[in-house]
């Protein structure tokens, strides 16, 4: 049975709490993503994850300043996690109920990777994904 660690895509870079929206969007650039995750810049624990939607919707069209506003400032919901050895579909389950598009995926409190739609439909029969697309979009 498949793990969130066989789904995640490993290796996950943080942008700071204390960053500001575009120091995000250049490393979300550099990247190539369209999300990060939000760590503590004391602790390095996860707070939150940042979209390229968040910087779009919540800084840039209310005329907020990426460069002085800081990624902490937008809000957060509940943070939904993976743990790296539960099962894929309880994973999916957590996505599904959850309607969202990424999962931090976290392995003794420590951030290892990401799972994001892309990663289920790589690495997931076509039937699951369709159903994990159809509950995001509800």
């Amino acid at each position: 049975m498949a793990t969130a660690r066989d789904l995640m895509h490993p290796g996950c870079t943080c942008v700071k709490s204390d960053g500001t929206v575009a120091e995000a969007a250049r490393l979300m650039a550099e990247l190539d993503v369209g999300a990060l995750p939000i760590c503590g810049a004391e602790d390095d624990k996860i707070k939150g994850v940042v979209t390229d939607r968040d910087i779009v919707v919540r800084v840039v069209a209310v005329g907020r300043d990426p460069e002085t506003f800081t990624v902490d400032r937008l809000p957060q919901g509940r943070l939904i996690l993976a743990d790296a050895n539960e099962d894929a579909d309880i994973t999916i389950a957590k996505m599904k109920e959850h309607q969202v598009h990424r999962v931090p995926v976290i392995d003794e409190g420590r951030l290892v990777g990401i799972i994001a739609l892309a990663d289920i439909a790589q690495r997931m029969p076509e039937s699951v994904t369709g159903e994990l697309v159809d509950a995001i979009s509800a």
